[in-house]
């Protein structure tokens, strides 16, 4: 679908329908008057109402503030939560709901300390190696090919590897586990979400039910071992929550760069200034990230807050028990914080995005996000100066899905 096909449609007494291509083609737009006219508003996924706050300090607001929660139960008092949706999920796969990032403390804090002991700087640093010699090889195969879809064919497949390594994967693993990956970040939307639930995602779970048997009975040098034996106050992982962390290490620690990687080159190439202040100055990568997590992250909510008490935000009040989203890609936009919020500034100092979230449930694999797309960004442009869109911007399909700005594919010319 064409960028320009189709026009927004400003209506502060109208729901804002999060997945309709109207407003995903054109979110930015949406954000600007949201930021200025509509900064608390009504909005929609498929049926689902929910309220959306806009601004900068409204976001961390709602994700800091004891008034909403992660947990729906604790707002709506119904009792333990078996889904982050309001209708339950097969109890197969309920226990997805019941990962670290669904929980409020103590319960968050209790997982993220088990967890924490798997992220050590340490290991984090040993993958830059990993990650270095992996982007080389992925260009050295597709740079005969000259014109490519970066976002399948590198973007893709650098936090794939790593997150698959990271597990301690074989190689018979990698097949089932690459559908595995599809069906988490892709499954949820269109008709194939009945298939998903009732089928794919139970394959999946048992896939990851085995992988923890085996790393049981033989252990390794990689996170899935250390989750299985970290150990807190005396406090293990369930298996249950094995899977449950297992599944958010999947989405998080690959969706998350697959996207910021395939964003952040249409940026740069649409912004070939800051790429030649880049060759002149390599220190400024780091900072670039950044500021690329801010201009065009990939996600743009989080996941729903829920409030635990009647709330009143510029005079709208979002009623006890009702889903809110802090739109994260609005708030990034905010020019009540950052000044030239449209411009691309790769010195931009400070730079408090929110592309990783904010509060306890800040993006627990931020530095590795950070790392792979730094690697993966310096080399590819590095080593292909000229390297440039094979299709009009106009042409390139913004996937709707709610809370995340992505491409469904990004063809190239490398050169």
């Amino acid at each position: 679908m064409s960028a320009v096909a189709i026009q927004p449609s400003f209506d502060a007494s109208k729901p804002i329908h999060l997945s309709s291509p109207g407003f995903s083609e054109h979110k930015y737009a949406w954000y600007r008057w949201m930021l200025e006219e509509a900064p608390v508003a009504v909005g929609k996924i498929t049926v689902f109402k929910l309220y959306l706050v806009a601004r900068y300090d409204d976001c961390r607001m709602v994700l800091t503030d004891e008034r909403f929660c992660r947990n729906r139960s604790r707002a709506t008092g119904r009792g333990k939560q078996t889904s982050p949706l309001p209708f339950p999920l097969p109890k197969s796969i309920a226990l997805l709901a019941g990962s670290m990032i669904q929980q409020d403390d103590p319960e968050h804090r209790r997982l993220r300390n088990l967890v924490n002991k798997a992220f050590t700087r340490r290991a984090v640093g040993l993958l830059e190696a990993r990650v270095e010699s992996l982007s080389h090889d992925l260009l050295d195969q597709l740079e005969p090919q000259r014109e490519v879809d970066l976002l399948e064919a590198y973007g893709r497949q650098i936090p794939t590897r790593v997150i698959a390594e990271m597990l301690g994967m074989t190689k018979a693993d990698m097949q089932p586990f690459t559908h595995c990956l599809r069906v988490l970040t892709e499954g949820f939307t269109g008709l194939g979400v009945v298939r998903t639930l009732l089928w794919d995602l139970r394959r999946a779970t048992r896939l990851v039910r085995e992988m923890v048997d085996r790393k049981r009975k033989t252990p390794g040098d990689d996170i899935l071992t250390a989750l299985i034996e970290a150990e807190h106050e005396g406090d293990r992982l369930s298996e249950d929550e094995l899977v449950g962390m297992v599944f958010l290490l999947v989405v998080a620690g690959y969706e998350t760069t697959m996207h910021l990687i395939g964003n952040s080159v249409r940026a740069l190439v649409e912004h070939p200034e800051v790429l030649e202040q880049l060759r002149k100055e390599p220190a400024l990568w780091d900072g670039a990230v950044e500021e690329l997590l801010r201009h065009r992250g990939p996600v743009h909510g989080t996941k729903m807050q829920w409030a635990k008490e009647d709330v009143t935000l510029h005079g709208v009040t979002i009623p006890k028990g009702s889903g809110v989203m802090p739109l994260l890609g609005a708030a990034n936009q905010d020019p009540r914080v950052f000044e030239n919020p449209d411009e691309i500034d790769i010195t931009r100092s400070p730079n408090p995005h929110l592309g990783f979230g904010f509060g306890e449930h800040f993006c627990l694999g931020a530095q590795l996000a950070r790392m792979e797309t730094r690697v993966a960004l310096r080399n590819l442009f590095e080593r292909n100066p000229e390297l440039r869109l094979a299709v009009s911007p106009d042409a390139l399909e913004i996937v709707p899905v709610p809370g995340w700005h992505r491409h469904a594919a990004l063809p190239v010319v490398l050169r």
